[in-house]
């Protein structure tokens, strides 16, 4: 079933190889609101050239070709933490724990009751938003230091670890007031009003 052109609607990604469980899946969500994609592999799925529209998962563990574990574990150590929920008519203990690990937001066991898996879908969706939130917030703070001079990067460097303009001045070999005028670059590149945010967005940057 070809994605549906959506773009800020939530979407639950259905991947299930039983096409009785996929249509029954699709009437449960779409009588919430929620727009469904079908799939009965993981590998048709990405031959659709899946987007990046907010929502979620929902994936069979156990499926022909690829299983949803091993899609799950590659999207992981793509750097690609997908909102999921697994569903499996065999679970056991260590399949579970797998899931888990590899960031699953729920694994529930078929037969599934229509209230748990609704409000599985809804804790992934809002998982899916806080990292696509959190995600953009990076790629701001990562555009605007792009705009920052190596100069105005050393200082920020020691700016956000507690470091005193004399101090800054003395291990660049600059003036104090050089150092204030770096600083107030910064802030304004940074589009950020005081020092704490500073740090919040340094944070943000990472190494």
């Amino acid at each position: 079933m070809p994605l549906r052109d959506r773009e800020d609607a939530p979407t639950v990604v259905v991947i299930d190889d039983d096409r009785a469980v996929r249509e029954a899946l699709e009437g449960l969500f779409a009588s919430v609101g929620l727009s469904v994609d079908l799939f009965d592999s993981v590998d048709a799925y990405l031959e659709a050239a899946p987007d990046e529209r907010p929502g979620c998962l929902v994936v069979d563990v156990r499926l022909p070709g690829k299983s949803g574990l091993d899609f799950i574990e590659e999207e992981a150590r793509a750097g690609n933490r997908r909102a999921i929920v697994f569903i499996s008519g065999h679970a056991d203990i260590a399949m579970s724990v797998r899931a888990m690990k590899a960031g699953a937001i729920e694994f529930l066991t078929k037969p599934v009751r229509e209230q748990e898996l609704l409000d599985a879908v809804q804790r992934a969706i809002r998982h899916d938003r806080q990292q696509r939130a959190e995600q953009k917030k990076i790629a701001e703070a990562r555009a605007r230091y792009g705009l920052l001079t190596p100069r105005e990067r050393a200082v920020m460097a020691q700016v956000v670890i507690g470091r005193l303009n004399r101090q800054i001045a003395e291990d660049i070999g600059i003036t104090e007031a050089t150092v204030k005028l770096h600083r107030g670059q910064i802030m304004r590149k940074m589009q950020v009003g005081s020092l704490i945010d500073l740090v919040r967005a340094a944070d943000l940057l990472g190494d």
